[in-house]
């Protein structure tokens, strides 16, 4: 950085402190600005790992608070953090038998209540009951891995879930039903046996009534959940609207690993053997993309709605307006997630097969590259409220990034070649080992069923083993939550025990979860 754009740094700063200080600068918006800046960003560094799991970590996701991080991994056990401290709250089994690949909090249920997918294809959740132990509910199946979950922004009863079955779940923990909405199938001449598997869900937040899926092929879809007839009496296999770039329609090579709407209803979509694409709302292909140009925009519009995102498609199809894309990482060999960063959603993050963090501003430039994982980064979360970030991948840690270094990191000085090379690899594969890639149902999770233990497996034989020397010493990380938590140690009732985990003796929660209820 030149010495006149560190003095301008400087002087913005110096200015926007003055205005906080007379009044002309809202705290909020001193806040807001001093959280998105890049000058944090570039700080950026390691603040501690947690290492607990034994085996590779796939799912981080904070508390609305953000002061609890909760945690899934390959050892099919759930963590509760206190990532400032790196103290372990609470660790129990999740009841799942194979990996873990999400695990989020449910809102407004005082972090007690916690939702998790798997590889089994369950879908289920992990109560924290008054007396300190857990209680795990099986809610739903999926034939195949289940990847992701999607939470109704605001509900603490309603989410969605979607698996490699192509299928797509709505689940009200109220009434404790699980309907299934609709199954994904590819355009062409939708054929029933042409299943998308689907890797991907998001919820719009600005408007809970859209959410998108995405998985095996080149579009993603977006649903309107007002438009199901709960009777069942229509099919709901139809979205209101697709999105995909131009040069992708029709690619059979290409398939989506990782959704988010931002705060704008921005739609930022990741490809396996590409890039990532930020959509605005004007860019959607409409209801039906096939006899559409790539860039004749805006159809079916009028059966969407006001609350639609693509409520002002108006344009005439000379108008060629094309996504923001963004470079550099690799994305070929596991399901990875993508999100966006800042109070205002102004950066865009991903993890990488390099084992590197890429953080990009939302005008595609490329600004930050960290070392995180010897092998593969999947996971980055954004904290909700501060200027922090964590990361998982292969290794069996997570790591915590804070804005605490000394110096400005600069992007190493071969990041043109890492960008060039990553970029030819993304993009050079032959048709044949495309679809090869896109349609093997173990395409981005290489496991090898089954070692010694019965279960999958990432990599080598003892990755899910447990460690019987380490025995003791992990008994003793398994807690009950703190006496700090308030939290209280009064006895649950004799019928509930049964299928309570007080997350101190793994013998005994496998036992447990065992018998837990079903809906």
């Amino acid at each position: 950085m030149s010495r006149r754009s560190r003095s301008a740094n400087l002087d913005r700063a110096v200015v926007d402190v003055c205005q906080r200080e007379v009044g002309a600068l809202r705290n909020r918006s001193f806040a807001h600005r001093l959280a998105a800046s890049k000058d944090l960003v570039l700080h950026f560094d390691s603040h501690r790992k947690l290492a607990k799991h034994r085996g590779c970590v796939n799912t981080v996701s904070f508390n609305a608070d953000g002061d609890i991080l909760v945690s899934g991994s390959d050892d099919r056990r759930i963590i509760l953090w206190d990532w400032e401290s790196g103290r372990v709250k609470l660790s129990f089994e999740s009841g799942h038998m194979n990996n873990v690949f999400q695990a989020k909090f449910m809102p407004y249920t005082d972090d007690r209540s916690i939702v998790t997918c798997a590889a089994d294809g369950q879908v289920r959740r992990a109560q924290i009951l008054e007396c300190g132990r857990v209680k795990t509910t099986w809610l739903a199946k999926h034939q195949g891995r289940a990847h992701k979950l999607a939470i109704e922004p605001g509900s603490p009863y309603i989410f969605y879930t979607c698996g490699e079955d192509g299928l797509v779940q709505h689940i009200d923990l109220r009434s404790r039903t699980c309907t299934e909405l609709f199954t994904c199938h590819r355009i062409a001449e939708r054929r029933r046996s042409l299943i998308v598997q689907l890797n991907t869900i998001a919820i719009d937040p600005r408007n809970s009534n859209l959410f998108a899926v995405a998985g095996s092929d080149e579009y993603t879809r977006l649903y309107d959940i007002r438009k199901y007839k709960w009777d069942g009496s229509s099919d709901f296999d139809q979205p209101v609207d697709f999105f995909c770039p131009s040069h992708l329609i029709g690619d059979q090579c290409v398939g989506i690993t990782g959704l988010a709407f931002s705060d704008q209803r921005e739609l930022l979509v990741s490809y396996n053997d590409e890039f990532i694409y930020l959509f605005t709302r004007d860019m959607g292909l409409g209801p039906d993309p096939i006899p559409a140009s790539p860039v004749s925009l805006g159809s079916g519009v009028g059966e969407t709605g006001p609350d639609h995102p693509l409520e002002a498609s108006t344009m005439d199809a000379d108008d060629n307006v094309s996504p923001q894309v963004y470079k550099g990482h690799k994305n070929c060999d596991t399901v990875k997630g993508v999100g966006f960063f800042g109070p205002k959603c102004e950066y865009v993050v991903s993890g990488s097969d390099c084992g590197r963090i890429f953080i990009w501003k939302k005008s595609g430039e490329l600004i930050r590259v960290m070392e995180a994982d010897q092998h593969v980064v999947n996971c980055i979360e954004s904290h909700p409220h501060a200027t922090v970030l964590a990361s998982c991948g292969i290794e069996k840690d997570i790591k915590i990034w804070t804005p605490k270094a000394t110096e400005k990191a600069v992007l190493p000085k071969t990041i043109e070649r890492i960008v060039s090379v990553d970029s030819r690899r993304n993009s050079d594969f032959s048709a044949v080992t495309c679809l090869d890639k896109v349609m093997r149902p173990d395409r981005f999770h290489r496991y090898f069923p089954f070692d010694d233990d019965n279960d999958y497996f990432y990599g080598d034989d003892d990755d899910d083993d447990y460690d019987d020397d380490n025995d003791d010493d992990d008994d003793e990380d398994d807690e009950d939550i703190d006496d700090d938590d308030d939290i209280d140690d009064d006895d649950d009732d004799d019928d509930d025990d049964d299928d309570d985990d007080d997350g101190g003796n793994d013998d005994d929660d496998n036992d447990d979860n065992n018998k837990d209820d079903q809906f």
